[in-house]
């Protein structure tokens, strides 16, 4: 019996669920979960800096039943099912999880409070821009007093132009570490802004157009979103905002013991069913 983690992802998607996937995966490791992304490039990245050790590519989640046996284990973060692909996950694996949009799943192994932080101030545009719309913003713009984060799918190249934009751009494979040791973060990803917090520091979200929001748990965790229309606007009103963050309420990271548990104890089962 193998469990498998199914990550929808890619250069047009982020990493956002891959990063997920991968918390979940650690804190089952000792079975050697699978990660499957849909684009390889996600697993290796899982790999290289998530601490993920089992990774491969499936291109659509329909395409699983190709790698996986029946009563195999599934846990996915997509939004590719339907009610009736659903029912056929349910029937095909022993034990099926869907990650929901409101789950909060950070890897606290990682990211955790750090004693001093090294960057003040760090922007995290996200792990994708396939449409360069940063450095739309960009243009005519000056050079900012800003640590620039870059992004996993950011095109080859875009680092030199980021150079004269920004005091520092640090490369994507010191991803967590300067989530970890960035005081105050810019970013466009919620579950970039879900890791700043695990670890102490203070994130500010800003909304790409290419992007959907969950409005409703935003606002309630109480995390500052800003408006801009232009770069000099986002980077004033951070400033603005950092210097009187608000208290963030209602910030819990999901509790997944249950499944943790239930997971063992069908693996326990199989085990001792297969040995007699």
């Amino acid at each position: 019996m193998q469990i498998y983690l199914y990550a929808k992802s890619g250069h047009t998607i982020g990493l956002e669920a891959t990063k997920r996937c991968a918390a979940i995966a650690n804190l089952l490791k000792e079975f050697n979960p699978i990660l499957c992304t849909s684009d390889f490039r996600a697993g290796a990245f899982a790999k290289d800096n998530l601490e993920i050790k089992k990774y491969v590519n499936i291109d659509v989640i329909r395409n699983l039943p190709n790698i996986m046996q029946r009563k195999d284990i599934l846990i996915y973060d997509s939004n590719e099912t339907n009610e009736e692909m659903r029912k056929e996950m349910e029937e095909f694996c022993s034990l099926l999880y869907e990650i929901k949009n409101d789950d909060i799943i950070v890897d606290t192994t990682l990211y955790k409070k750090s004693e001093n932080s090294i960057f003040e101030k760090t922007l995290f545009f996200g792990d994708d821009d396939y449409n360069n719309l940063l450095l739309d913003l960009l243009k005519d713009s000056k050079k900012f007093d800003l640590n620039l984060l870059m992004g996993h799918y950011f095109f080859l190249g875009n680092e030199k132009i980021f150079q004269n934009h920004f005091s520092n751009v640090i490369d994507e494979e010191e991803y967590v570490q300067t989530i970890q040791n960035s005081k105050y973060l810019l970013t466009s990803s919620i579950q970039t802004a879900y890791e700043s917090l695990s670890c102490g520091n203070f994130p500010v979200l800003f909304k790409r157009e290419d992007k959907s929001y969950n409005d409703k748990l935003i606002s309630k965790l109480n995390i500052p979103v800003i408006k801009y229309s232009n770069i000099d606007e986002l980077i004033n009103n951070f400033e603005s905002t950092i210097k009187d963050y608000p208290t963030i309420t209602n910030f819990e990271i999901k509790k997944l013991d249950d499944m943790i548990l239930e997971v063992k104890e069908k693996i326990a089962l199989f085990n001792k069913l297969t040995q007699l």
